[in-house]
């Protein structure tokens, strides 16, 4: 069939190889007629992206965060895209080396970026030598750095976090753990929380969040006993009984910390977990956990492609900031029309 769409093209829109699109469009016989259906849909689809702009859009996506966070923002962005009257092509750069990464992003063919990094000077520098439109994800760059900010400030999160344990806990005794901590979450859920006695738990598979550390904060906060030798949670629960809250800072491993307390036969008070996956859905709904603090990240990712496309010119109206409150979902609030 003739059609003035690249096989790459269709193949990336429609999910399959590029030799099981060249076949079909040649009919060479050998595919299913459901994968032939699919091929006639991506076409159609593409038809309908072309006369916006003629192009395709290539929007880079760097990230330092877990591989759940990442997989979860790739998610909510391809559903995103999915919904703007262009065709842009996201790429992801999951990576320890953020500033590493937007070199390289400099190099390439590139119309714009969403960055999830540290306000390092390294990285504020990187973005500051790019040429291409800048939204910042949930942590903000300099002013003049970027084009915008969309999402939840992580400081807040924390302390949010922090005073939910705290009122939950009310004027029991306990202490509390926190599970992949460090960065800005910590140090807002901290800040609310003087009176406690904060342990961090960073070893293991729990390990999860790759983000750096406050500074002063590691010095002024002994680590938990065994951690630095790689002590599983297990330990950690039998040397300090006292535990009577938890706050997962990072994204998954929730189901890790439940399945723990079980096997050491203790009970908590308060847990308080960060994303509303299936794993903390199934929890909140057996309320195992008490509160789950969520981004709308499909809403945020929306406005930072919005914000790219309007600053190239292709799509009218304002470029904004739009910095999100973080939402609290307990066992009688999960929106069923995500689950």
């Amino acid at each position: 069939m003739k059609h003035p769409h690249p096989i790459r093209e269709i193949a990336a829109r429609a999910g399959l190889s590029q030799a099981t699109v060249d076949r079909v469009l040649h009919n060479r016989g050998g595919v299913r007629e459901s994968t032939v259906r699919q091929v006639h849909r991506a076409i159609a689809e593409l038809d309908r992206l072309e006369p916006a702009s003629g192009r395709t859009y290539v929007i880079d996506v760097v990230l330092r965060t877990s591989r759940g966070h990442g997989a979860a923002v790739r998610a909510a962005l391809d559903a995103e895209i999915a919904e703007v009257p262009v065709l842009v092509r996201p790429r992801l750069h999951l990576t320890d080396e953020p500033a590493q990464a937007l070199d390289r992003v400099g190099r390439s063919r590139s119309h714009g970026l969403i960055v999830l990094a540290p306000p390092a000077p390294e990285v504020a520098d990187a973005v500051a030598r790019l040429d291409v439109p800048v939204v910042t994800l949930n942590t903000d760059l300099p002013a003049g750095k970027r084009i915008a900010h969309v999402g939840v400030d992580d400081f807040d999160a924390g302390a949010t976090a922090g005073h939910l344990v705290d009122r939950l806990l009310a004027d029991r005794a306990g202490d509390v753990l926190l599970i992949n901590g460090r960065g800005a979450r910590e140090a807002g859920f901290r800040s609310v929380l003087p009176a406690r006695r904060v342990l961090t738990a960073t070893a293991g598979s729990l390990l999860a969040e790759a983000v750096p550390p406050v500074a002063g904060l590691a010095e002024a906060v002994p680590p938990v006993a065994g951690l630095a030798e790689g002590g599983s949670l297990r330990a950690i629960l039998a040397g300090n009984p006292s535990v009577r809250a938890v706050y997962c800072a990072g994204t998954g491993g929730t189901a890790e910390v439940v399945a723990a307390f079980a096997a050491e036969r203790r009970n908590y008070d308060v847990f308080v977990a960060h994303g509303l996956d299936e794993e903390n859905v199934a929890l909140l709904r057996a309320q195992r956990i008490s509160a789950v603090l969520h981004q709308d990240l499909r809403s945020d990712l929306r406005h930072a492609v919005l914000a790219i496309l309007r600053a190239q010119g292709v799509l009218p109206g304002p470029i904004r900031s739009r910095p999100a409150a973080v939402q609290v979902i307990t066992p009688y609030n999960v929106p069923p029309a995500e689950f």
